[in-house]
């Protein structure tokens, strides 16, 4: 076990993790604004 690969799979790893809750972030924001723009009955 390389432990260079081991420390590269971790980068991409947390970067991927990052893009995913940056992403979920961004949505749950724009749900948000639309909820707040979209008329209440």
């Amino acid at each position: 076990m390389n432990m260079a690969n081991v420390m590269a799979a971790l980068d991409i790893m947390w970067k991927g993790m990052l893009g995913i809750f940056v992403t979920i972030l961004i949505i749950m924001i724009c749900v948000f604004i639309m909820s707040k723009i979209g008329g209440k009955k």
